[in-house]
């Protein structure tokens, strides 16, 4: 059975079931509804075509009502939770379809039994849609299930609680409604107080989840003070980075990192993070889950790193990590001291912004942006050299981006291709214009050519569908806009190289006078972005001056969409007073009001015309009748003018319904054909199928046994693998031991070069040693034959010595026969007084005699005085004589010195 062939089945037995629910009705719709999961339709959901959008408008309607079976309800909640997982048909499902409102409904009917598994798959469905979707706060489903939310997580932990907390962080997050709705309850303290308590939870999903809310709800207040507090704020950042590196998912890394980049929204927590110590290492161990292979967590980590360049510092580091991986410092907990340059951060982005448009992760346009802040920062920091390294890997990457494919039928996938080319040159153009040399723009010259930019161009010309004449299109889609920013883009960088690039004046100024570039000029020169105004403007500068440039048609088509927009605006509220169905509007209806409308328009102007004519015959009017009736016709008038403008809204709102009844009649009468022919069809078609499925059955056996024999291949496989991975290793242990080796060699050389320095300075000091031996050898011999003289000298001293030996050896005997006779006259002396008391009687008879006595003895001290002052005379001479001797000694034994004895001052004997 083919595609739309399922689809109408499940239609039919959808209308079935709603008309009879019995179980066999319910397992047909049970049955289709396997079908179309196992067909993985998830891409034709969001076609735009009639089928399937009435089939999810079934899907939609058929899980809300309350009465059908628990196990549909469920196979319902599986098919949607499988188309979910397209971004597309994602916002489609909410927007369009409203099945956040249909799942909470579907969640208060189940919280009855925690164990029904459609409240486990409502739940996870729920926090699949409302990721990174705002949801607004109206219904009373919605308010029952915040209650229960809350309810559950407060309760006690079991499979629900993580799911709850997801959904409960995408509620909260971005959602002022919800966070005031959940601020004002009653029991928001204790709420808080279980979220703090998960953050000690073993689960890092619960923590993140736990964490994200409570940044939601209380960032801004006073628990949100002491929570992100400076002094616990550290230990926060600590706690988020773990989580992105070592998350037990992509999940909770997503979560993680969109917890992070709000609170980097956050100016007082932006700045905390800025003075973080252990940022630059934490950056590193980020970078590097650059290399892993999933491309969620490959697009998550590129929005963290674009959110890093917010902050002007962090900006700064992150350049530095990318650009100069080399040159950032190492914290003392970084896990990747090394890398090698297959692992460098520069490498893995350039691998992503290469990455094929059939991704589901568009991680190309994140890379290609996040160049561009490098870039950028690089030229303001006045560091662009730091980026000359790996520009030679990056241009050939942004010059294939710049190759449109021939075949690409997907509108979604040439969206992707416009968005990455826009990105693309806007990175081309800063590495080419603004931050290096003349030699990249040499270099490109060679690889870009004229005919590769004209045929860019003039493939975007077909997409754009733009007529340059009516300027109201311009807005009008997505597509368009993309078209006309890559035309823009590509004809600037044109401008840029057109004097390096042959022939590419040429095209520029050909393609400058086309009429088709009246559109995406029309489309910068009035948007929104002053980017886009001023690209726009410079292209203008150059294309005015010449003579075929269509600068009527432009200013017209600019007007044109200056007028759209202004009548868009007036009329805004008319056109939501126009949406009011109205069914009771015929052709003919409509028809005779054109008609009516049009012989008013008529008579007036005829009336007008008489007016006009009456006034011109007639002199100065003096009757005041004609007066009276000037001012009845000008009433007449006004009133028939404010007839005239509400018939024509009136008019364009009967015609915009008509054509949407005509629409819908349409469609009925399609859907009642096909309806018909497939109510004749189905009973062949089931038999057919049945047939097919026992075929089926017999082709399943024989894949199963291909399977196991692939399995074993596998196996196979898996070992060579595992042998190419060790030799792998060895590989990088070679390569590993080999740059050391160089590095050895390196500093043997440098060793070597230093010893040569050293040797020659070694020899020059050499020969200053032989010249100043020389100069001793010479002073030596003067020495020497000074010594001789001073040995004449000293002999003629020795004997001036000995001769006043001999003088005070004759002294010393004259001195001695003094002391002798000195004892004698004292032994006179003290005979003389032994013999005073005997001659006492005597005394007057031996006076004369004593007299005599007294006067010798007065002579002889008179002689003793003098002869002590001689002794004393000559004890000063002798010791001049010893200081003389002193000085003679050390002089002989300096002479001794010079001239190369051993003869000390001590051994020379000049003693008395």
């Amino acid at each position: 059975m083919d595609v739309s062939g399922c689809m109408k089945s499940l239609l039919l037995a959808a209308t079935q079931y709603k008309a009879a629910k019995t179980p066999c009705n319910a397992a047909l719709v049970q049955r289709s509804l396997e079908v179309i999961s196992g067909l993985k339709l998830t891409r034709l959901f969001v076609s735009n075509q009639i089928l399937p959008s009435e089939c999810l408008n079934c899907l939609v309607e058929l899980l809300e009502d309350a009465n059908i079976d628990p196990s549909l309800t469920l196979a319902l909640v599986t098919l949607l939770s499988q188309l979910a997982l397209d971004n597309d048909t994602r916002e489609a499902l909410q927007d369009t379809y409203n099945l956040t409102s249909v799942l909470a409904g579907v969640v208060h009917r189940s919280s009855t039994n925690l164990n029904d598994p459609v409240l486990l798959q409502s739940i996870q469905l729920l926090q699949r849609l409302t990721y990174n979707v705002p949801v607004f706060c109206a219904g009373a489903n919605l308010d029952e299930l915040i209650s229960f939310l809350m309810h559950h997580v407060q309760s006690t932990e079991d499979e629900l609680t993580i799911p709850c907390l997801g959904l409960l962080a995408n509620l909260c997050r971005h959602n002022l409604s919800i966070q005031t709705q959940i601020k004002s309850l009653n029991n928001v303290k204790s709420f808080y107080r279980t979220l703090i308590s998960f953050l000690a939870h073993s689960s890092l999903t619960v923590v993140v989840f736990a964490l994200s809310i409570l940044s939601s709800l209380t960032l801004n207040e006073e628990v949100g003070e002491k929570l992100f507090h400076a002094r616990n704020i550290h230990q926060t950042f600590q706690l988020i980075f773990n989580i992105v590196v070592n998350g037990d998912g992509t999940l909770t890394r997503k979560y993680s990192v969109d917890l992070l980049m709000d609170l980097l929204k956050n100016p007082k927590v932006a700045d905390y993070l800025t003075r973080y110590e252990h940022f630059t290492s934490c950056l590193g161990q980020v970078l590097d889950l650059l290399h892993g292979k999933d491309p969620n967590s490959s697009s998550k980590i590129l929005e963290l790193l674009l959110a890093f360049c917010s902050v002007v510092e962090l900006r700064h580091t992150l350049r530095q990590a990318i650009l100069e991986p080399s040159g950032l410092p190492v914290s003392g907990n970084t896990r990747f001291v090394t890398r090698s340059k297959t692992f460098e951060p520069s490498v893995a982005l350039v691998h992503l912004s290469n990455q094929p448009l059939e991704s589901s992760e568009d991680c190309s346009v994140l890379a290609l942006q996040l160049f561009k802040e490098v870039f950028e920062d690089a030229i303001n920091s006045g560091n662009s050299a730091s980026a000359e390294h790996f520009v030679d890997l990056l241009l050939p990457v942004l010059l294939d981006h710049l190759q449109m494919p021939e075949q690409i039928v997907d509108e979604l996938l040439v969206k992707k291709k416009c968005e990455r080319m826009v990105k693309a040159i806007n990175v081309l153009i800063d590495i080419l214009f603004t931050c290096l040399d003349d030699v990249l723009k040499m270099h490109a010259s060679k690889v870009l050519t004229a005919s590769q930019c004209v045929s860019l161009i003039e493939h975007q010309f077909t997409y754009s569908g733009i007529d340059a004449g009516f300027g109201a299109k311009v807005v009008d889609s997505k597509m368009c806009k993309l078209a006309a920013d890559t035309i823009l883009k590509t004809l600037d960088l044109m401008s840029r190289l057109k004097k390096e690039v042959a022939s590419m004046e040429v095209s520029f100024y050909k393609i400058l006078q086309d009429q088709r570039l009246i559109a995406p000029l029309t489309f910068a020169l009035t948007s929104d972005y002053r980017e886009q105004v001023q690209m726009g403007l410079r292209i203008l500068f150059e294309a005015a001056p010449l003579p075929d440039f269509p600068a009527i048609v432009l200013g017209e088509s600019i007007a044109a969409n200056n007028a759209y927009r202004q009548q868009e605006t007036e009329h805004a509220s008319k056109r939501i007073q126009m949406q009011s169905p109205v069914t009771s509007v015929t052709p003919r209806s409509s028809l005779s009001c054109s008609k009516g409308d049009e012989s008013t328009t008529s008579n007036i102007q005829e009336l007008i015309q008489k007016l006009h004519s009456g006034l011109e015959m007639k002199e100065p009017i003096t009757d005041m009748r004609v007066s009276e009736l000037m001012d009845v016709y000008e009433q007449k008038l006004a009133s028939l003018a404010s007839k005239e403008s509400r018939l024509q809204d009136l008019l364009e709102a009967k015609a915009q319904a008509l054509a949407q009844a005509d629409r819908l009649m349409a469609q009925y009468r399609c859907q009642r054909a096909q309806a018909e022919s497939e109510a004749r069809t189905l009973a062949a078609m089931l038999k057919d199928a049945e047939r097919k499925n026992e075929e089926l059955n017999a082709l399943l056996k024989a894949q199963q046994i291909e399977s196991e024999r692939a399995q074993t291949d596998i196996e196979q496989l898996f070992q060579h693998n595992r042998k190419l991975q060790t030799v792998a290793e060895e590989h990088e242990i070679l390569k590993k031991s080999s740059v050391d080796l160089l590095q050895r060699y390196e500093t043997t050389e440098r060793q070597h070069k230093d010893l040569q320095i050293t040797c020659n300075s070694l020899n020059k000091e050499i020969e200053a040693m032989k010249k100043l031996n020389e100069s001793l050898k010479q002073q030596n011999d003067r020495t020497a034959a000074q010594l001789v003289e001073a040995e004449d000298y000293r002999k003629e001293l020795q004997q001036q010595l000995q001769d006043k030996d001999g003088k005070i050896a004759s002294l010393q005997q004259k001195i001695k026969v003094l002391e002798e006779k000195l004892r004698a006259q004292q032994k006179e002396k003290n005979n003389m007084e032994e013999t005073v008391d005997v001659l006492r009687k005597e005394l007057g008879k031996t006076e004369q005699a004593r007299k005599e006595l007294s006067i010798k003895a007065s002579s002889l001290e008179v002689q003793k005085s003098q002869l002590e002052v001689r002794l004393e005379e000559k004890e000063a001479l002798v010791k001049l004589q010893k200081e003389e001797l002193n000085k003679h000694s050390t002089m002989i034994a300096m002479i001794h010195s010079l001239s190369g004895g051993k003869l000390s001052a001590e051994t020379v004997n000049l003693s008395l």
